[in-house]
Formats: C-alpha cells, structure tokens, sequence
C-alpha cells in the first residue's frame, strides 16, 4: 500500500435515493439480507445432512452458497449503515482495504464458479453414462479449488494496485461500498494504468467467463433437442432457463459497470445493487429451492427435527 496517503477514511455517499426512501429501503434491504443469509444457510445445512446430495453438482452449489452469503455480508450490511445515520457512512481506510479486498475475491470466484458449474451441467446432460467418470469427486474438488485461488489472485492484484497509488486529498466515495472504480476518481496521481488493469482484470475476464457459459449453455441446448421424451426436454429446459437468469443478473451487471467506458455513479450504484444484493438471493430459490431433490431434502430436514422434539 502506498506509504503517501494521507487519508485515513473514506465516506461513502451511500445507493442514491431521496431521503424520503431511507426508511423503506432500510426495511427492504434488510429483508432481503436476512432471507439471503438463510436461504444460503439452509441449503448448506440440507446437502451437508443428505448423502444424497453428495454430489458434484451439489458440491458447487454449497461453494456458491458460502459465496452467496459472505458476498452479501461484505456489502449490504454497510449499505444499511449509511440508511440509519450519517456517521454510518465513515469507513477507516483499511477497513475499505479489506472491504475491495473481499469484495472482489468473492465475486470473482463466484464468476469462475458459474463458468464451472455450467461445464458441469453440460457434462451432466450430454455424457449422462459418463458423467460419474468424467467428473469425478477429485476432480470436482480440484475446479472448486481452483476457482477459489483463481479469485483470491484475481483480487489481491486489484486490491494492490488501487491502494498502492497515494489518497491525499478528497474522501467521499461514490458508492454504497469500497469498489475500485469510485476510488480510483480519489487518486493524487495518474490512473490511466490502473484503469486499464481493471478494463482486462475485471470487465475482459467477466466477458470471458460469460462467453464460456453462453458456448456451455449453446452446446447443452443443443443436447437437450435430442432427448427423446418432450417431458425431458421441458424439465432441461426449465432447468437451463431459470440458470441463465441468475447468470444474467450477475454477469450482465459486472459487464456493464467494469467495461463501459467511464463511470456513471448514480448507474454504477444501481447496477451494482443486482449483483451485490439480488443475486444472492436468487441463487438458493433457482439453483436448489426449485430442485425437487433439494425440496425433498429439506422435507426430511425438517420431519427430522420434528420428530426429534417430540422425543
């Protein structure tokens, strides 16, 4: 981190609204975080509790989950704070460090994660018979690992090139959280480079991801036109509709906001409220809560703990 900054806090400007809203937004975004939480919980207690739920697809979605939930936790929490009263938007300067930090570590693995799990759907549909081979349970834990390391490099590299420039004069952040492109407006120096390393490190990388998924998603269409039975095929499709709009919500969003040329914040903030607070309450009703094994999963969960009481 550069050793010339002079700030020690940032404000953050917190989402845009009329003062009016903040009671309601408050409410609304508080809702929303604690259902997230639980939802995400829930669905990792339930494939944790069900050996029938071991299994590859099921070990990518408890990762998605655990990122679902933190990834909320780094942002919406702030953002409730700068609804309830002014000192709410202060943030220290390394608490903003750790806040980018994290931020982009989970986003970024959960944006390889998709990539994975689509992969992995398109193996599931197309090679069914051969599917238990092809991804095996070790190799299923070496593409989970890997796009942990993946997001924590891709993070660290943007964490130290944004805090490595000097922050000497203005503190007020245009966002409703630390992300680098509102800082970057901050700097008592040249960001041309840095500007450019987010351009590829972030906006080409989530299109590159994208594109991957769009090739999966276009070779498993393709698969499911060949299923024989039109019941299977509604049910794959059903399945690879409401997977594209959670992918959708998150990667269209990251596109728009990382490799648009130049910033809006009032947008930005916006934007930024699908993939940092609606997505991950998507995830648990589209990826499991709409699953019939998930359902039935949870059923028994909950007969269990039923029974259990009344002993």
């Amino acid at each position: 981190m550069s050793n010339t900054s002079l700030v020690t806090e940032f404000i953050l400007t917190g989402l845009p609204h009329a003062p009016a809203l903040d009671a309601p937004l408050f409410g609304a975004f508080l809702v929303i975080y604690v259902l997230t939480v639980l939802g995400n919980l829930l669905i990792l207690l339930v494939i944790r509790v069900d050996s029938h739920l071991h299994t590859p697809m099921y070990s990518f979605l408890s990762n998605l989950s655990f990122i679902d939930m933190w990834l909320s936790t780094v942002t919406v929490p702030k953002m409730l704070m700068t609804l309830v009263s002014p000192s709410g938007r202060t943030i220290s300067f390394h608490s903003c460090v750790t806040q980018l930090y994290f931020f982009h570590f989970l986003g970024s693995t959960e944006c390889f994660l998709y990539t994975v799990m689509s992969y992995d759907r398109y193996l599931a549909i197309s090679y069914p018979l051969r599917y238990n081979r092809m991804m095996s349970g070790s190799r299923c834990a070496l593409l989970a690992t890997s796009t942990w390391l993946s997001g924590s490099l891709h993070s660290a590299v943007q964490t130290i090139l944004t805090f490595h420039l000097p922050y000497c004069g203005p503190n007020r952040i245009q966002h409703y959280f630390c992300d680098a492109p509102p800082i970057l407006k901050l700097a008592c120096a040249d960001t041309s480079a840095n500007e450019m390393v987010i351009f590829v490190n972030i906006g080409v990388v989530a299109l590159g991801c994208f594109l991957l998924i769009v090739v999966s998603y276009v070779s498993l269409v393709c698969s499911i036109l060949r299923i024989r039975t039109s019941e299977g095929r509604l049910r794959a499709f059903q399945t690879c509709a409401s997977h594209c709009i959670v992918v959708l919500c998150f990667f269209v969003p990251c596109i728009v906001i990382y490799l648009r040329p130049g910033s809006r914040d009032v947008v930005d903030g916006v934007v930024a409220v699908f993939y940092t607070v609606l997505t991950p309450l998507l995830n648990p009703i589209v990826y499991t809560l709409r699953n019939k094994e998930v359902k039935k999963a949870v059923l028994k969960l909950r007969d269990k703990v039923a029974y259990s009481q009344e002993e």
